[in-house]
């Protein structure tokens, strides 16, 4: 039986939705590619690429923080 990641389909749609040119978007097109961009980050939130990925970007913000002052 053939089983699909939830994540991994969201992501490919993702990918697939930003490879498209800049043109004028209508509201319900914003809303559907935000809608799936915060259901793939709570999908990925909780597995340890998300917690791998969430501590990359917490040293990267402490690093920028640091640099500046």
């Amino acid at each position: 039986m053939l089983t699909i990641n939830v994540a991994v389909l969201l992501a490919f749609i993702v990918i697939l939705r930003f490879r498209r040119p800049v043109q004028p978007r209508p509201r319900i097109d914003q809303a559907f590619g935000i809608t799936v961009i915060l259901v793939l980050g709570l999908l990925l939130a909780p597995t340890e690429f998300g917690q791998s990925m969430l501590s990359a970007v917490r040293q990267l913000v402490e690093g920028i923080a640091q640099a500046s002052q």
